[in-house]
């Protein structure tokens, strides 16, 4: 049985997606590298950024457009933040405002939180020079 991998993945798609995460790290890597911001600074700022545009519904564009190239970075995730938030805001009410964002990136927390507990069991963390 012969598989035609040109009808597996829709390579527009891929290319969408890869060109979309690519730009929003390029973006990161040039704040690291232009900037004295920290990591941690540059983390926020990504998030904000992602739950700004999530609840103005900008970012559900850029999601249609790119799919996992721009839910998978953290702009993703403050995107999913917002979104949470809003839905459960719909359903419980001003209760949602606190739940909402937390319920919606329950598995991207407990993700994060592994991996990066993994990752401190192996690897030895530097401070960014001033």
């Amino acid at each position: 049985m012969d598989i035609n991998w040109a009808n597996v993945f829709e390579w527009s798609s891929l290319l969408k997606c890869f060109v979309t995460a690519g730009i929003i790290c390029i973006i990161g890597q040039i704040l690291i590298d232009k900037t004295k911001l920290t990591p941690a600074r540059i983390l926020v700022i990504f998030v904000t950024t992602g739950a700004i545009l999530g609840g103005l519904g900008i970012y559900k564009y850029l999601v249609d457009f790119a799919g996992a190239g721009a839910t998978v970075p953290l702009t993703g995730f403050g995107y999913n933040l917002a979104k949470g938030a809003i839905e459960e805001v719909q359903k419980s009410g001003l209760i949602g405002v606190f739940t909402g964002g937390v319920k919606a990136a329950a598995g991207g927390i407990a993700a994060a939180v592994f991996f990066g507990y993994l990752a401190s069991l192996i690897s030895k963390p530097k401070m960014k020079k001033q």
